[in-house]
């Protein structure tokens, strides 16, 4: 364990050393490109801007209206049938939408129910089976002007759904 918590700590410093030297070695300009590729960094997350407000915004509507909690509701007898809690519903349908929503509503849900839970396990499962990606396609994909995402789009909603059932049958199957 020692030797790990050395090699963690000395890794990083090392590899910088590393760089550094190699750089020298090669007559590159390290601290110039440095600078340029933290110029390029602040230019790519301006332009990142208006994509991460719309989905900010897009999630607050989603949320103060009432829309998720009617939908909720609606389906609720539907998930209790088939033995899925209603609870973890929202986390479901938020989780590809941002990351931070859905990591509120997990942790929402952990103080609620308890971590040692059947919802509480299921909705640390789920966020950790599923990914944001209508925020990674927004924002990636605008940032390098790519606007044809369908397939991407087809595909990562197809992920995130498979994550959220088999989170479902294998909390179930394990914690019943």
């Amino acid at each position: 364990m020692h030797v790990i918590t050395s090699v963690s700590i000395w890794l990083i410093p090392s590899f910088i050393l590393i760089v550094l030297l190699v750089a020298s070695w090669r007559k590159i300009p390290a601290y110039e490109l440095f600078v340029e590729g933290g110029k390029e960094g602040v230019k790519m997350a301006f332009s990142l801007l208006p994509f991460l407000v719309g989905m900010i915004v897009s999630i607050a509507i989603l949320r103060a209206s009432g829309a998720l909690e009617a939908f909720i509701g609606l389906i609720a007898p539907l998930l209790t049938l088939i033995g899925i809690p209603p609870d973890v519903l929202p986390l479901a349908l938020v989780r590809s939408i941002s990351g931070t929503a859905a990591l509120g509503m997990t942790t929402e849900l952990i103080q609620t129910h308890g971590p040692d839970s059947f919802i509480g396990r299921l909705a640390s499962t789920m966020q950790g089976s599923t990914d944001t990606t209508l925020y990674i396609l927004t924002v990636y994909f605008g940032a390098i002007g790519i606007r044809k995402m369908r397939y991407a789009l087809k595909v990562g909603l197809l992920a995130d759904v498979i994550g959220i059932i088999a989170s479902i049958i294998i909390v179930t199957l394990v914690f019943g």
